[in-house]
């Protein structure tokens, strides 16, 4: 399988390639030139296999020949060794054909170690081929940074930059990241937005002196390595509840796209997804946009839910090079466009096609705090806020009851404690290996949100290492 850039003009590569770029030199994304095909006769073979198992049928397609197959079943069998759960995900009956998927029992306690993990020994086994290092800048706006740096910490081969906007992550994300002990890790607070530190660190991909002359790879979700390990569990959570034969649908807490990019992923692979519904907060750019077919941003607000404070989703530019029939010129011309007015629009028979598969609604802090109670009193599960607008989609967008409906719960509510006490009065209990993360002691670089100040302190600190 060869890779191509959702702007058209970046090489084409395979997947270890497209591993250690992880951005178009185009500024594209990356995306598979077709997707690998599962009928029901596949799928049906797929149903009693463990997640690792199934992890390597549903990913083998991707990576080719590029990693061997012993090479791909280790690097899957230790990736999901450290998850605490049967089945590394969990799923859990909430209502009348609707379920609940956790996909946090990672040990970071948040649905990116479903990559992340993945994604950390994956470096080390293509580093170690090629006899290459890497410096991985990524932005955060909780969840991505911790994952990341628990999968790439005191690796060899990988320097890691993480860049988040100061004061905007929960107190847990925050000590997640910057209470690391390791040499090769590395912690920026930028005085800015998430949209500020995405945007960074687009632009020093696209410094190609820059780029070249550090070896830039990425672990956010612009990353494809990040979201074929993400359309894993969709299968997983399809063959138990819907079988070969029945459409399911799916709920998705959405900032940056990618989450539900691996279930668009998944339905061109020929799973049987009757709808994928974006949940978003206040920041509902894309609840907007599948409501008029135009994209506009609209200021960034701070809500409970932090993970999804974006008005620039990255990931969206893969589906929008599929709504454009694979036209990367036209999808420059309107991320372009996007860039210097803050909108664009496409037309009507491409936002209708869109909405066949997708649709979505959004809430605010009040009707967020509303659902987590709620859903505590209905089942006795408590919710993070991300959790809640997921569930809260579902529900607001259902279509028939016969089609089952899957919530994506994309991290423990221990993870925003304060939100979850102020909604239930319950402060939720960080699990046992993460108990004393208050009483570790932190490391971070305050930055102003310059891009020149971030570059210089990045290169500062790579040439007293060099």
């Amino acid at each position: 399988m060869k890779y191509i850039s959702t702007r058209g003009t970046a090489p084409v590569l395979e997947f270890d390639d497209v591993l250690l770029a992880g951005l178009g030199r185009d500024g594209g994304l990356y995306v598979p030139d077709f997707w690998p095909q599962f009928d029901a006769a596949k799928l049906e073979k797929l149903e009693a296999l463990s997640y690792s198992h199934l992890a390597f049928e549903v990913i083998k397609p991707f990576v080719g020949d590029t990693i061997t197959d012993q090479a791909l079943k280790q690097i899957l069998n230790g990736a999901y060794a450290n998850f605490n759960a049967d089945e590394v995900v969990a799923l859990k009956e909430i209502g009348e054909n609707e379920y609940l998927l956790e996909l946090f029992h990672g040990p970071t306690i948040a649905f990116k170690d479903m990559a992340m993990q993945f994604l950390g020994p994956m470096f080390d086994h293509v580093l170690k081929q090629k006899n290459q290092r890497i410096t991985i800048v990524g932005a955060t706006s909780g969840d991505t940074g911790s994952a990341a740096i628990e999968a790439c910490r005191d690796r060899d081969a990988i320097d890691i930059f993480i860049l988040y906007p100061e004061g905007r992550v929960s107190d847990v994300q925050r000590k997640q990241m910057t209470t690391v002990k390791a040499a090769n890790v590395h912690c920026i607070a930028v005085k800015g937005t998430f949209d500020d530190c995405q945007d960074m660190v687009k632009a020093l991909f696209n410094d190609v002196e820059f780029r070249d002359n550090w070896n830039l790879s990425a672990v956010n979700s612009i990353n494809w390595c990040r979201i074929v390990a993400q359309i894993v569990y969709y299968f997983w959570a399809f063959l138990q509840v819907g079988g070969t034969d029945k459409q399911v649908s799916f709920a998705v807490p959405t900032g940056n796209f990618g989450n539900i990019f691996a279930g668009y992923a998944a339905y061109k692979m020929g799973l049987p997804i009757k709808k994928l519904i974006v949940g978003a907060n206040s920041n509902n750019i894309l609840t907007r946009f599948f409501n008029s077919g135009t994209m506009e941003i609209n200021g960034v607000h701070s809500t409970i839910s932090p993970s999804m404070d974006i008005q620039i989703s990255s990931n969206f530019e893969r589906l929008l090079f599929d709504m454009y029939d694979r036209d990367g010129a036209q999808v420059k011309a309107s991320i372009d466009a996007f860039r210097k007015t803050g909108k664009f629009n496409v037309s009507e028979p491409q936002i209708k096609k869109a909405c066949k598969l997708f649709d979505s609604a959004s809430f605010d802090n009040t009707e967020t705090k509303a659902k987590i109670v709620q859903v505590l009193q209905e089942t006795g599960e408590l919710l993070d806020p991300h959790s809640a607008v997921g569930v809260a989609a579902g529900r607001a967008k259902r279509g028939k009851i016969e089609t089952p409906m899957i919530a994506l719960a994309t991290a423990n509510p221990a993870k925003f404690p304060s939100a979850v006490k102020n909604a239930t009065g319950i402060h939720p209990k960080l699990p046992a290996h993460m108990s004393d993360l208050f009483d570790r002691d932190e490391k971070m670089d305050i930055l102003e949100n310059n891009l020149e100040q971030v570059r210089s302190h990045i290169i500062a600190i790579l040439e007293d290492n060099a």
